[in-house]
């Protein structure tokens, strides 16, 4: 990559980006953009530099990775379209592309919806630019073809399509926020499949994001690399929304903090959230998934358990899960996901053609519905019963079973990957409640760790009723009582008041 017109003079001249990046509220992103292209600062745009990364001087030299971590409405996707224009069109890719061979610069961002804000920034600068218009030999619904042999295009964030061509550079926008329910680190398997498209031009990665929970590829670098102690080649940035926007309303930020202090200080402050954690490690998942079994066929003289997690056909799924306690352990045999648009009616009646096979009668799911969703199961012959646990309770009293490594799970892809999805918030009053993270979904999870708590027979305390029948006698009664709180005494013995 050879620069045809340098970034800083690219900045200033008014027939380049002179006029998209104009200002002093741009002054800040002027600076990143500057470093990142291996361009010495001044004094004063390097008292800015240290501000942001914590580094006292530049790396001189361009960077191979730049990790901006930055808060919301504080220009983003403008300077990251920017960055994306300079790289593809001022600069000269011939000595790392083979004859007739074309590179590419994707953005990558996490929705279809996010990658058409990039692709509109993009043609804006395109457009209105007479020297870059010129440059432009075709452009699609999601892509910009130069002149130069680069072609600039806006994806969704996904693993599968990433992978292949030549890239000159790679931008990642939002990476904190991507999610795939195919895998249960979308981020971390974009970008390794991505990066290998780098490897012939020497093109730089760039990941702009606000930041999210103490997790994934933005916490780990920004751990590993933020500060004077980090790869001089991988420049960490780090601001909240008004340092790099000064035009952004201070009473706009003010209420976000009135309504929600951890929300705000995450999308406007640009930091982690502590409040945010993860629910389950990866090797706790890794440790129960029985590795290519897909499904269990019912077994005569086993007894079953089943949970549904209902929906009305027209956004969220519809799940069964199926399982059963071989000794202390819960056995996952069946998940069913239906997706929507569909019929409840005719879900329901091809579960309870399932539920016939393994011999169930009744099953358990959650109040959505009411008797709407009852009658359904009657009208089959099944009976559902109501939970009495929340889907957060459910995932508390899983834990310990999964970590104890008392649960066999299936090998579905989108049951880990939802399970790895699921996080542990701290309300402002101190109390705990464990959900899928936002836009994503728990409906398989939610089925399958209501199977295997009942199949356990954990009572809604964290009682383990198979435990206690072990320990008396007795056969393993279908719904235990609760029972009242156990005395532990110093040998040992725990006594249970009935």
């Amino acid at each position: 990559m050879k620069p045809l017109v340098p970034m800083r003079a690219a900045l200033a001249d008014p027939d380049l980006f002179g006029r998209v990046l104009a200002g002093d509220s741009w002054a800040g992103w002027r600076v990143i953009l500057t470093a990142i292209c291996g361009e010495e600062l001044t004094d004063v745009e390097r008292a800015v530099f240290k501000t942001l990364t914590e580094r006292e001087r530049e790396p001189l030299e361009p960077i191979e990775e730049a990790w901006l971590i930055i808060g919301r409405r504080a220009g983003k996707t403008r300077a990251a379209a920017v960055l994306a224009a300079w790289i593809a069109a001022l600069n000269d890719h011939s000595d790392v592309l083979a004859p007739g061979e074309r590179a590419t610069l994707p953005i990558v961002s996490a929705s279809v919806w996010q990658a058409g804000k990039a692709l509109q920034y993009l043609d804006g600068v395109f457009a209105h630019v007479p020297a870059l218009k010129a440059l432009v030999e075709g452009q699609t619904t999601d892509s910009i073809s130069l002149s130069s042999r680069v072609d600039i295009e806006c994806v969704a964030a996904n693993f599968r399509t990433i992978r292949g061509g030549t890239a000159v550079a790679i931008i990642a926008d939002e990476a904190a926020y991507w999610r795939n329910e195919a895998t249960a680190n979308p981020d971390a398997e974009i970008l390794a499949a991505a990066r290998p498209s780098l490897a012939t031009t020497g093109g730089p990665l760039i990941v702009i994001s606000s930041p999210y929970a103490r997790r994934g590829e933005l916490w780990n670098a920004y751990r590993r690399d933020y500060g004077p102690k980090g790869d001089p080649l991988i420049l960490v940035a780090k601001a909240d929304s008004r340092t790099l926007n000064p035009s952004l309303p201070t009473k706009v930020v003010a209420r976000a903090y009135e309504r929600d202090p951890a929300a705000a200080a995450a999308e406007y402050g640009a930091e982690f959230r502590t409040d945010i954690e993860s629910f389950i490690s990866r090797e706790a998942v890794d440790a129960a998934i029985v590795l290519d079994r897909l499904e269990l066929p019912p077994v005569a003289g086993v007894q079953y358990v089943a949970f549904v997690d209902p929906s009305g056909g027209a956004q969220d799924s519809m799940t069964l899960a199926i399982a059963h306690a071989e000794g202390d352990v819960a056995v996952l045999d069946l998940v069913r996901e239906v997706k929507p648009p569909f019929s409840p009616e005719s879900v329901v009646a091809d579960f309870a053609g399932i539920l016939g096979l393994y011999h169930v009668r009744e099953v358990t799911g959650d109040r959505w519905g009411g008797e709407f969703v009852q009658e359904m199961f009657r009208a089959k012959g099944l009976t559902y019963n109501v939970s009495e646990r929340t889907k957060s309770a459910l995932y508390a009293e899983l834990l310990p079973l999964l970590n104890s490594r008392r649960v066999e799970l299936l090998d579905l892809p989108r049951l880990a990957a939802q399970l790895m999805g699921l996080e542990r918030r701290t309300a402002r009053g101190g109390r705990d409640s464990i959900d899928h993270a936002p836009n994503a979904h728990d409906d398989v999870i939610n089925a399958a760790a209501g199977a295997l708590v009942i199949a356990l027979g954990i009572g809604s305390n964290g009682f383990d009723a198979r435990m206690y029948m072990k320990a008396f006698g007795g056969d393993m009664p279908n719904a235990p009582p609760a029972p009242a709180p156990v005395l532990a005494l110093p040998d040992g013995t725990r006594i249970f008041k009935l």
